[in-house]
């Protein structure tokens, strides 16, 4: 659609559309037949650093939520726990060396994990350490009563610093599983295995199934069982997959997981074929690159909270010292918000497969293609409708759209029309990029027609005209960064 090619009825159809369906919330007008999607993303492991990769699943994951939901599908958002295995074990040996009780309820997971660090850097040094790693998980997968009470401990704090962490970037779960849901049913697994004719016990004691007729390399052979028994990572993630086919019947389900981890889900795809299960080819793996440089003012990154911080932080002095910056009620929640929606953006200008370089000085920039950009935009448009001087028409069929005839108007008007279509190829290719992409353009787009056409002082009909449009240009906006995850401030 070529804005010089617009008339007053395709503008006022365009207009009347975003009207009547984007101010009670946004859905694609032509949906795919619904399905039932499972989201398995952000996966901490407990009390070791939630780093970037976890906050790039975190925002990845909560994008892919929110178009699958956009496009009509019922989403159900699991964030599945690292909170079995030996880090557990090393954690909860270590927490026996050198925890205390005190620290544990003053600040636990800032304690938990200096326990964490400690018992890894001995355990180097000590092969005591991590015998005493193995010892714990094999007390765990026994029963002991005493070791299952420090893990629910652990397990409990953790969770509930994770959900305020995740309130902050407006993100919920619907489920909070983990590895220790699944240890006790590995068991029958690797007998159901063995039944099949699939499990092979190697000279070293290991026991694996062979994919060499699917895979080459790395991905040849799925190791299932260490030589002691005790069960790993992908053991729990095949029986965790057919215990979450067994009870949702899902249509298709997104592990949100960097693309070092490839190996690991051709294997748990590859085993589950093997087994028989024909849903397998319903799994997809959503990889994504690697960050560096995500360093705060105090050093190297540990926990998101430290990332959301900083960025507040950093957002909060730029505005203190920005003329421009409007008195607000809540200087710190928008300085929040701002941050969080400049962090997102800079994870999302490129695909997702393409590893980057965080820069917090490029990504609060207002000027640029930046979330600071796009929030300036929205708010720009808000203020621009408190400050016209009447309400926003009730109608698009009572303004007359032949005052939008500017090549400013019509490029804005032919620009936020192919909206839908743009949510569409962002669902298809799973890229939020091409949303960024879309909302950067029409971020300029609407920075040119707001220097051209004026709203206040000019005639009622042209004025009403001109605010019907900028206000449909807000809605859009709006929505296409509530799909990456931005909240919209009005202010800043």
């Amino acid at each position: 659609m070529k804005g010089s090619l617009l008339s007053p009825a395709v503008i006022q159809k365009v207009l009347d559309t975003i009207q009547k369906t984007y101010r009670c919330g946004y859905q694609l007008a032509k949906q795919p037949k619904r399905e039932k999607v499972l989201i398995d993303y952000s996966s901490p492991n407990i009390a070791k650093p939630f780093h970037a990769g976890h906050l790039r699943s975190t925002l990845i994951g909560n994008f892919v939520a929110k178009i699958n939901s956009t496009v009509g599908h019922e989403v159900v958002r699991i964030n599945y726990l690292g909170d079995w295995g030996l880090q557990f074990g090393l954690l909860g040996a270590g927490f026996k060396r050198y925890g205390s009780e005190t620290q544990l309820a003053d600040n636990p997971i800032k304690h938990l994990f200096d326990v964490y660090v400690e018992a890894n850097k001995m355990a180097d040094k000590d092969p005591v350490i991590e015998r005493e790693a193995r010892e714990f998980i094999q007390s765990m997968e026994q029963g002991d009563s005493n070791s299952l009470n420090l893990w629910q401990r652990f397990r409990q704090y953790s969770i509930e610093d994770y959900i305020k962490t995740y309130r902050r970037l407006g993100i919920e779960f619907d489920e909070y599983s983990g590895e220790s849901q699944y240890w006790d049913k590995t068991p029958q697994l690797l007998e159901d295995l063995t039944m099949k004719g699939l499990l092979q016990t190697t000279q070293k004691g290991t026991q694996i199934v062979d994919l060499s007729d699917m895979y080459t390399g790395h991905s040849s052979y799925a190791t299932l069982a260490r030589s002691d028994g005790t069960s790993l990572y992908l053991t729990r993630d095949i029986t965790a997959a057919i215990d979450r086919y067994d009870h949702h019947k899902f249509d298709r389900m997104y592990y949100v997981v960097d693309k070092s981890q490839v190996n690991h889900f051709k294997q748990l795809i590859g085993v589950l074929r093997m087994m028989g299960y024909s849903w397998a080819n319903r799994i997809h793996h959503i990889q994504f690159g690697r960050v560096t440089g995500m360093k705060t003012r105090r050093g190297e990154v540990v926990f998101l909270a430290d990332i959301l911080d900083e960025a507040r932080t950093r957002m909060l002095h730029n505005m203190q010292v920005t003329d421009t910056t409007k008195q607000l009620d809540d200087p710190d929640l928008t300085a929040e918000q701002l941050g969080i929606s400049a962090v997102i953006l800079q994870d999302f200008a490129r695909r997702l497969s393409k590893d980057y370089k965080f820069d917090w000085d490029r990504l609060l920039q207002s000027q640029g293609n930046t979330g600071i950009f796009l929030q300036y935009t929205h708010a720009r448009l808000y203020s621009l409708e408190q400050q016209a001087g009447f309400p926003i028409p009730s109608s698009v069929e009572s303004i007359d759209t032949s005052h939008l005839q500017e090549p400013e108007a019509i490029d804005l008007v032919a620009h936020i029309a192919q909206f839908d279509s743009i949510v569409l190829k962002a669902y298809q290719e799973m890229e939020p990029h091409v949303i960024v992409k879309y909302l950067l353009q029409l971020g300029h787009l609407v920075s040119s027609a707001h220097k051209k056409l004026r709203v206040k002082d000019s005639p009622i009909e042209i004025a009403q005209a001109r605010l019907i449009l900028f206000n449909s240009a807000r809605l859009t906006l709006a929505h296409g960064m509530d799909i990456l995850g931005m909240k919209p401030v009005d202010q800043m």
